[in-house]
């Protein structure tokens, strides 16, 4: 059986926040935040919009694109770091709006890899016949767990989600290689404070740790599913920061025109980075049936992982 995407949405809100904003009471300079990051923009949810708003957005694009019954979504997957409310979950949540018939439904934490990780579990459960069709969904609202005094944060984030149903697909498509993993030792490093409720980063290791583990891990994933660089035609990395991307893009050797670069428009957006990346690459035209994709990224935990996938149904 080959498992892929069947279906695939995304939403990102109407709020637009440009470098300049943080200019005027930050230490910081828009020249400053593009060289450093690629940032130049980032989107925030409105304050009467949370997690399960944005994954409801996304996931009513995805099941119509899918061209799915509603009611033939048989389990909910929701990657998230930033629930509505430590419980109940975001899937339930997005499970009562879409009016889905007491399917199962649960958040995945693997942070800024939790799409990649929604993705594999879904690919699970469907090869063991468990379930038909499952929505996975990368939703985080990053604004709210931003602190937006500390400079080395604030500019970073912002907010959105995107979503795909994972299912039988066409023979020969669908993922084609996995490569996961973790290492707790790194948890100091990128983690919430619980105090404070915002995020904590130590840059320079976080940096490091990336700049390592993206180019390895893309690396192995092509190499699972027995291609080769020249075989990929759209590299899609988390957009977290141009520096880490790049580096990973050199690693695997693949051409600059084929790396999906959004994080000047989005910023670093968690668990929706990668499905953001894609839907803007979707728009433009850059993936079509039958391209192959490497999808990699890496978050809080420290985790990360990575998919050679066959695009279509």
């Amino acid at each position: 059986m080959d498992i892929g995407i069947k279906g695939f949405g995304a939403y990102y809100p109407e709020r637009v926040v440009k470098n300049e904003y943080f200019e005027s009471y930050l230490d910081t300079s828009d020249e400053w935040i593009k060289k450093m990051t690629g940032i130049k923009e980032r989107r925030y949810a409105a304050e009467d919009q949370d997690t399960s708003d944005l994954a409801y957005e996304a996931s009513v694009k995805a099941i119509e694109d899918s061209g799915l019954d509603k009611d033939e979504i048989e389990m909910i997957i929701v990657a998230t770091s930033t629930g509505d409310k430590p419980f109940p979950t975001v899937a339930t949540l997005l499970q009562k709006r879409l009016g889905l018939n007491k399917v199962p439904s649960i958040d995945q934490l693997a942070a800024c890899t939790g799409f990649i990780y929604g993705l594999v579990t879904a690919q699970q459960y469907v090869s063991s016949g468990l379930y038909k069709n499952v929505l996975v969904v990368g939703a985080d609202k990053l604004s709210k767990i931003t602190d937006m005094n500390d400079r080395g944060t604030a500019i970073l984030f912002g907010d959105g989600a995107g979503a795909a149903i994972v299912g039988e697909v066409s023979e020969g498509r669908g993922i084609l290689g996995v490569e996961l993993g973790s290492d707790g030792n790194g948890a100091p490093h990128l983690y919430q404070d619980m105090d404070q409720h915002v995020i904590r980063m130590n840059g320079r290791e976080v940096f490091k740790f990336a700049v390592r583990i993206m180019g390895e891990a893309s690396t192995k994933v092509v190499e699972k599913a027995g291609l080769q660089s020249d075989d990929i035609d759209m590299f899609i990395p988390h957009q977290a920061n141009i520096r880490i991307m790049e580096s990973a893009r050199e690693r695997l050797g693949i051409e600059k025109e084929k790396m999906s670069v959004t994080v000047d428009r989005y910023g670093n957006t968690s668990a929706a980075s990668i499905p953001l990346s894609i839907a803007y690459e979707l728009e433009q035209g850059k993936i079509k049936d039958n391209d192959t994709l490497v999808l990699v990224g890496f978050g809080g935990g420290l985790t990360w992982g990575a998919i050679t996938l066959r695009w279509g149904k």
